[in-house]
């Protein structure tokens, strides 16, 4: 491949992935400037935060497509496999990082689902089936990530695809930085849960004496 290639692919990737899609359509829908509500993350758990679950579902497979079809674009462009590798890295730092937010990005959950899900999709049912185990047992958006981040490159490397292992282990190293504050709120018990509004951890059942 050359170098040309690999600028080419990794820029469409970035375009694809640095569409915000939770900005957009919580502005055009009137719920406001997301980076002013909950914690200011431009995903959809964030969405979620505004009350409005149609607008979250459609930020999540957004992000998501936009990861896809970065993959799957660039992979029927160029003769080498290694470009569609570039673009699904590219979609992930141009969620990361867009260009049009100041660099100011999400955490790149549902983006890495949705490269996964391009570059090989039996990895991708692997991260949202541990993302949705450990959502319904720990109801923690962000731990339920981490974990899924975990297992997906290590099973595409034993059993699935081990060409795609070390984009996804990049991925996942890059997803941890940018859940770091999270990390520290786990450890200490201050992370919001699934369905708080205000991503403060929910009230223990009977905690509030009534």
């Amino acid at each position: 491949m050359s170098v040309w290639d690999a600028i080419t692919a990794l820029v469409i990737g970035y375009l694809c992935g640095s569409v915000p899609f939770g900005v957009i359509l919580t502005r055009a829908f009137g719920a406001g400037d997301l980076r002013q509500i909950g914690s200011g993350n431009i995903g959809a758990t964030n969405v979620l935060r505004t009350g409005r679950k149609g607008l979250a579902a459609a930020t999540l497979l957004g992000d998501m497509l936009k990861g896809t079809v970065a993959v799957l674009l660039v992979n029927a462009l160029a003769t080498a496999p290694e470009a569609a590798l570039l673009a699904a890295v590219g979609a992930f730092i141009g969620h990361l990082f867009p260009v049009w937010l100041k660099f100011k990005g999400g955490k790149g959950v549902a983006t890495y689902l949705g490269v996964t899900l391009g570059l090989f999709w039996p990895a991708a049912l692997i991260f949202a089936a541990t993302w949705l185990i450990v959502a319904f047992v720990t109801r923690y958006s962000s731990l339920s990530a981490l974990i899924a981040s975990l297992v997906t490159p290590l099973a595409a490397f034993l059993i699935f695809d081990v060409q795609s292992a070390p984009t996804l282990s990049f991925m996942t190293v890059a997803l941890w930085f940018m859940h770091r504050a999270n990390i520290a709120r786990l450890l200490a018990g201050t992370e919001g849960r699934i369905g708080s509004k205000d991503g403060r951890p929910a009230e223990r059942s009977g905690a509030s004496g009534a």
